[in-house]
């Protein structure tokens, strides 16, 4: 039976996609200018990567290990397909900025990774919540850099909002900075690597912490017996 709880953890944290598995980093360095950028990307993802979940684990006992990796692939690009005509029709000027790295969703090894390790070998619902978790953590990490960016780089946090949900979002921006004369290197590549860096080590040093309070709060192991060795040489 599938530990939810682990496969939770898992998703969001013990094995996050970005963090951890290092997994489809050239999508998560490119567009995480900006928070709405990261947020729609992330979106994304989650479509893909939970309906994706669903349908393998639908047909993982009727597909043959010889075309398994190319079904999964077409699947994973039919909904990429759904997702690009719906940002197409409702969200165009987001679609255009963040360009080739929708249809690239097809190729993210984080999607197709969990389709293969996970969804071919498990019921439904354990799939989907797996698709569900790993997604929504990478998309955490995917907002959590761009929020970091747009605030060093802009001075700004929620910007263009409206991009993504609207006229109604137009007033959603904070001024963090006020005359702020942004500093390009967090807007640039550089600035995605060292942030990304940094999270990671704040995420290391967070595990090493815990770690180390578990091991407090463990019972130590009582010491063996001692035992005496004789001349025979028998051990009693």
């Amino acid at each position: 039976m599938a530990n939810y709880t682990e496969i939770t953890q898992q998703g969001l944290w013990k094995n996050n996609p970005a963090l951890v598995q290092l997994l489809g980093l050239c999508p998560l360095l490119a567009v995480t200018g900006s928070v709405v950028n990261a947020l729609g990307l992330g979106l994304a993802t989650i479509i893909v990567l939970t309906g994706s979940n669903l349908a393998v684990s639908l047909i993982r006992n009727h597909v043959p290990d010889a075309v398994r990796l190319p079904t999964f692939v077409m699947i994973i690009a039919s909904f990429t397909t759904c997702v690009e005509l719906l940002m197409q029709g409702f969200t165009y000027e987001l679609y255009e900025i963040l360009g080739i790295f929708i249809p690239l969703i097809v190729t993210n090894c984080v999607i197709l990774g969990r389709a293969d390790a996970f969804a071919s070998k498990n019921p439904v619902v354990p799939a989907v919540l797996d698709g569900l978790m790993m997604s929504l953590g990478f998309t955490l990490v995917l907002v959590l850099l761009g929020a970091i960016r747009e605030v060093l780089g802009q001075g700004t946090l929620f910007s263009q909002m409206e991009l993504l949900f609207g006229p109604m979002a137009k007033d959603w921006v904070w001024v963090v900075f006020s005359d702020y004369p942004g500093f390009l290197f967090a807007v640039l590549p550089p600035g995605a690597f060292v942030a990304l860096g940094l999270l990671i080590a704040l995420k290391n040093i967070i595990d090493a912490r815990l770690k180390e309070r578990q091991a407090k709060h463990q019972p130590k192991a009582e010491p063996s017996p001692s035992r005496r060795v004789r001349v025979t040489g028998n051990i009693s």
